[in-house]
C-alpha cells in the first residue's frame, strides 16, 4: 500500500547533484519576527518526504504531515491519493522566529525539500496531490512567499520558472498516525532510502548550519 514508485538511482542521484550545485538567494523580504511560535504550512510531493527534512531543521519544533486543500470527509489518505479531491499532501511546521525565519524556511523548501518547477508532481509522484503549493496563515507570509519565487526567477537559478501555488490556508487536516514520522520509523522502506534520504543528505550538506546537532538521522 505504501511503495512508492521510484526514479531509478542514476536519474536521481544527477538531480540531486544538479540542484545542489545551485546557489539559491537569500530572501530579500522576511516575516518580520514576533513572540512565541509561528506556523507553516508547505506542500512539496509525497509528505514523508518534506517531513523528514523540515523535522531537523535547526528552530523547528514539529513538522506534522497532513491534508489541505479540500473538505474535511476527503481528508484520509485512501481517497487523497486518487488524486481525484482538491487536497495537497502538505507538512505543517511549527517554528521559533528567533532562531530560523519564515524566509530561510521558504529557502530550504524551494532548494532542497522538492523541485518547485513540475506541475502536479514530484519525480514518479504523480496527481495534483503532489502539487507544490505555499499555505499562507496571513498576509505577511503571502508577500514573502510571492517576492522570493519572483527573486528565484529572476535570478533564474533554476532552468525552468516556478509553478508553486500561493494560496491562504483554510483547515490542515493531520493525516493518519502511521504517516507521521514515517521516514524514521520506516528506515528500510525503499522510498525512503532512494528519495527521502538523499534530501536530508542534501540539506545537510548545503545547509550544514542549519540543521539540528541533535537528531535522528
Amino acid at each position: 500500500m505504501f511503495m512508492k514508485r521510484l526514479l531509478p538511482l542514476f536519474v536521481l542521484s544527477a538531480l540531486l547533484t544538479a540542484q545542489a550545485a545551485v546557489d539559491f538567494p537569500e530572501p530579500a523580504l522576511d516575516v518580520k519576527p514576533a513572540p512565541g511560535k509561528q506556523t507553516a504550512v508547505f506542500a512539496g510531493g509525497c509528505f514523508w518526504c518534506v517531513e523528514a527534512v523540515f523535522e531537523i531543521v535547526d528552530g523547528v519544533d514539529d513538522a506534522i504531515s497532513g491534508y489541505t486543500g479540500g473538505p474535511k470527509e476527503q481528508a484520509k489518505y485512501d481517497i487523497v491519493s486518487t488524486g481525484r479531491t482538491t487536497h495537497a499532501e502538505a507538512v505543517l511546521i511549527t517554528f521559533d522566529p528567533a532562531k530560523i525565519s519564515y524566509g530561510q524556511l521558504l529557502k530550504i523548501f524551494f532548494s532542497v525539500a522538492h523541485d518547485p518547477t513540475t506541475l502536479n508532481r514530484q519525480g514518479n509522484d504523480v496527481g495534483p496531490q503532489y502539487r507544490s503549493a505555499i499555505f499562507y496563515l496571513n498576509d505577511e507570509q503571502k508577500r514573502v512567499a510571492q517576492a522570493y519565487m519572483k527573486q528565484i526567477d529572476d535570478t533564474r537559478v533554476l532552468r525552468k520558472p516556478i509553478v508553486t501555488q500561493v494560496m491562504p490556508l483554510d483547515k490542515f487536516y493531520t493525516a493518519e498516525t502511521y504517516h507521521q514520522d514515517y521516514a524514521s520509523r520506516n528506515r528500510f522502506n525503499p522510498y525512503i532510502v532512494n528519495v527521502s534520504d538523499p534530501k536530508v543528505e542534501k540539506l545537510k550538506k548545503m545547509y550544514p548550519g542549519c540543521v539540528r546537532k541533535k537528531s535522528a538521522r
